[in-house]
């Protein structure tokens, strides 16, 4: 039996045997000294307890008489009970009232301790209660948190639950580590170097604007692009420079920003309603294709992955697994405009 089991059964075994003082025949037994009482001589008392011999115990866990013995003599001492005591006809034993008022709650812990060793944990979404955390831009919650809300309002139940949280680069690995924050949707760039991932799909940006916007519809060409006003998202909040701003400086060229907002969800209301226009992610675009045209940018510009992200305490987690599931499948029939 491993050191962890040991030092875990000690403490447990202690909340147990006190709790059985709340059996009736038991009410007013004390427990006497529980050192080196472990899992093993648990499992020996059983036996014991069911067979009343000592040789028919150890036959069926494969030890020698002795060692039998000498389990049950250290039994003896941690319960302060003979435990079993030579029958009158001088076959086998006879349990005690102890051992008898044990056996039903002993048989009980020792299933659930094999439960715990060698089960397999599993999740069943339409029954079980599980609130999922999530850390997503409003980006990243338009491409894959909405569908994955529809998928669980469908298959799940109602103890299954999910909270969208505003990522925040400079605590999120704290807040994977510490459990507040089950899962990470968001570009390569917000993912903690020490968490595991999955690419979940790639993205690129596009040029937006209103319908009938006074520029047109022609081809977009460089100089157009630096003298329209810009809206740029900043989503650590209040910048005037970004991303696309970085590939302009080393073309040598500029562009006017004249409105920063944190949220890409902002965009298209505001473009709809001014003359601004946007540099966006393409599926968030398409998304308001009704109000807003869109354009291919006129220079190279990199795009970016959107990934998803957990600590390695979660990577066997059921519950975690069917959630990765859900949205592997979402990318994989996520189609770019």
């Amino acid at each position: 039996m491993s050191g962890l089991l040991r030092e875990w059964m000690a403490g447990t075994l202690d909340r147990t045997l006190i709790s059985l003082k709340s059996i009736q025949s038991i009410r007013d037994i004390d427990v006497v000294d529980l050192n080196g009482v472990d899992l093993n001589l648990l499992r020996s008392l059983a036996v014991l307890i069911e067979t009343r011999n000592v040789t028919h115990a150890a036959q069926r866990l494969h030890l020698s008489q002795s060692t039998m013995s000498a389990q049950l003599a250290r039994l003896r001492t941690g319960f302060g009970d003979p435990l079993l005591i030579p029958a009158d006809s001088g076959r086998g034993m006879v349990a005690t009232a102890r051992a008898l008022a044990l056996a039903p709650a002993l048989g009980g812990l020792l299933k659930d301790i094999e439960a715990l060793v060698r089960g397999a944990p599993v999740f069943d979404p339409a029954a079980d209660e599980r609130a999922f955390h999530i850390a997503a831009s409003d980006n990243a919650i338009a491409a894959l948190g909405l569908p994955l809300v529809e998928a669980v309002w469908q298959s799940a139940g109602p103890g299954v639950r999910i909270a969208f949280h505003a990522p925040e680069a400079a605590s999120i690995a704290q807040q994977m580590e510490s459990g507040a924050i089950d899962l990470l949707i968001g570009s390569e760039r917000m993912v903690p170097p020490a968490m595991k991932a999955r690419e979940l799909l790639a993205e690129r940006f596009v040029f937006a604007q209103r319908k009938g916007h006074p520029r047109g519809t022609g081809a977009l060409d460089l100089d157009g692009y630096c003298r329209l006003n810009h809206v740029l998202v900043s989503t650590s909040g209040g910048s005037f420079h970004g991303f696309m701003d970085e590939h302009l400086a080393k073309l040598g060229r500029q562009r006017t920003v004249a409105l920063s907002v944190q949220q890409f969800t902002l965009v298209p209301e505001l473009l709809r309603h001014t003359d601004l226009v946007c540099t966006v992610p393409s599926r968030l675009a398409a998304r308001f294709s009704d109000h807003l045209d869109t354009f291919e940018l006129p220079f190279k510009a990199q795009g970016f992955t959107l990934h998803m992200a957990w600590h390695a305490r979660n990577h066997v987690d059921p519950a975690i697994r069917w959630l990765h599931d859900r949205l592997i499948e979402f990318a994989a029939s996520a189609h770019g405009p």
